[in-house]
């Protein structure tokens, strides 16, 4: 009786651990070919592949070359190269083995409060370095904390960092990252080489664009390669994401200037003059109309005074009383918008000093 019901049970479990190789094998391959974003796929891989920081390049290849490695500091724009930078010369300092034992990488969205640098990265910074690469090639003797978006940490935790910097110097070099320098303690900055990430230059940035457009077989025309340019401000990471989205909306077909404009949310220029219009008109209801309807149609009332401010500066229209009286309330409705004000009330706000301005003369 037992053979009996043993017999069926070991025939059928055969088609199933079948059926569960088969699924493990093809979910393996559903794993191979997932797609990544543009940004993470085309990040440097090596030091060399770092674009217009040339300074920062030629210290660290120094120190692949054997040189010791100071503590650093990079600050700079965001989208500049900064993280990609010390993660690639990671890579080659300590190779694909090592990467992952040498390297403590921590950055706004983890807890870094001053008990984690007490507790973790001490800890880290006080593990000896040992090992050798697999490849036979030369490894300095210490690791890498990355601390990115080092100017959102509390300067209670920074003083913290202090020591620890100076006591594991043997073993532990600090990499800080930030935007703004200024955010960062005055012993911490004197303990690093500062480097400064320049905004990348019109001429890289579309050189960069036009390799990736190539390797992904996107057509776009060369005003749209530009005109993403310009848009994304020097920030590179902004401009893949931007080129990706469009080629995901166009699904194949050229990528013009228009569709860059509703993709980066930029504000059309005939739009703004619109607005302009409307206020060295007089008509309070007619600009109050405008208002509601840019608001209506989801442009943001940040990227309007972003814009705005260009249109005021470069314009030849406008006397210098009046552009210094316009740039200032500028100012005040975008530190208003940062603390959380209503858009529609900062924007007619806005519209009724420049109205005031263009009016007065008249």
């Amino acid at each position: 009786m037992q053979a009996f019901l043993k017999g069926p049970a070991s025939i059928s479990t055969k088609p199933v651990a079948a059926k569960e190789k088969s699924a493990a094998g093809s979910s393996g391959e559903g794993k191979r070919t997932k797609p990544i974003p543009w940004v993470e796929k085309y990040r440097p891989k090596n030091v060399d592949e770092v674009a217009f920081q040339d300074e920062v390049v030629a210290v660290l290849k120094k120190s692949l070359e054997g040189a010791d490695l100071p503590n650093l500091l990079f600050y700079g724009p965001p989208g500049t190269g900064k993280t990609s930078t010390i993660l690639a010369a990671a890579r080659e300092l300590f190779g694909p083995d090592l990467f992952r034992q040498r390297v403590l990488e921590l950055n706004a969205s983890d807890e870094r409060g001053i008990q984690v640098i007490r507790e973790k990265v001490k800890a880290f910074a006080q593990l000896t370095a040992s090992g050798s690469r697999s490849d036979g090639k030369m490894c300095p003797p210490f690791k890498i904390v990355i601390l990115d978006e080092a100017d959102s940490m509390t300067s209670a935790a920074q003083a913290a960092l202090r020591r620890t910097m100076e006591k594991e110097s043997k073993t532990t070099r600090f990499c800080l990252i930030c935007n703004y320098i200024s955010r960062i303690i005055e012993p911490l900055t004197s303990r690093c080489s500062k480097f400064r990430f320049k905004p990348l230059s019109d001429s890289i940035q579309q050189q960069r664009l036009l390799d990736v457009a190539e390797k992904e077989q996107v057509k776009i025309s060369n005003e749209a390669v530009s005109y993403l340019v310009k848009v994304s401000e020097g920030d590179l990471r902004k401009a893949i994401t931007f080129l990706q989205s469009a080629t995901r909306l166009m699904g194949g077909k050229e990528i013009t200037e228009k569709i860059i404009t509703e993709i980066a949310g930029v504000i059309p220029k005939e739009t703004i003059d619109e607005l302009l219009l409307g206020c060295q008109s007089g008509s309070f209801e007619k600009l109050e109309a405008l208002a509601k309807n840019l608001i209506s149609e989801g442009f943001a009332v940040a990227q309007l005074v972003n814009q705005l401010h260009d249109t005021i500066v470069e314009s030849e229209d406008y006397s210098d009383k009046q552009k210094s009286a316009m740039v200032e309330k500028l100012a005040e409705v975008d530190k208003c918008l940062a603390d959380g004000a209503d858009e529609f009330l900062q924007l007619m706000s806005l519209c009724a000093l420049v109205m005031q301005q263009l009016t007065q003369n008249t």
